[in-house]
């Protein structure tokens, strides 16, 4: 049997019932591959398992997937992400940390989008004085008559 039963404690709203890796990764849209990827990391963390050995994920899950992906499109790398996690965990507040770091993205982001814009008008500005080649088409060479006489 793998299902468990989850009760909530006196006074508190029942919870969901535990998810499988399979049913997260529907959710939100990841692949179970990228979510057992994060798990072997350390990033999220099963609430049990089954007795089955299935990981069991609560609605917790999605917010820490959903941080993730907003670090990983910052391209922090993965030990920024864990401590990140680890610390919002803990209650630790590293907002002025994660605060600089988005800003320092942001004006890498900047500066990219510049060199990219940059990049952009030298290329119009290629194909506006682009001139013809004044040559005229290649000859096809001479003509064979296919069938003729022996």
């Amino acid at each position: 049997m793998e299902s468990q039963v989850v009760s909530a404690p006196p006074g508190r709203p029942a919870l969901s019932p535990p998810q499988k890796i399979g049913e997260v990764a529907r959710r939100s849209g990841l692949t179970v591959k990228t979510i057992r990827f994060y798990c072997d990391e350390g990033l999220i963390l099963p609430i049990s398992r089954s007795e089955g050995g299935y990981r069991l994920f609560d609605e917790s899950v999605f917010a820490e997937l959903s941080l993730i992906r907003t670090l990983r499109a910052m391209e922090l790398p993965l030990s920024d992400v864990s401590q990140i996690l680890e610390a919002r965990r803990s209650g630790v507040c590293t907002c002025s940390e994660l605060k600089a770091r988005i800003s320092s993205k942001a004006g890498e982001v900047g500066e990219k989008i510049e060199a990219l814009q940059g990049l952009q008008s030298e290329l119009i500005g290629m194909l506006e004085r682009w001139e013809a080649c004044g040559g005229r088409a290649p000859d096809p060479g001479p003509a064979v008559l296919v069938g003729t006489a022996r």
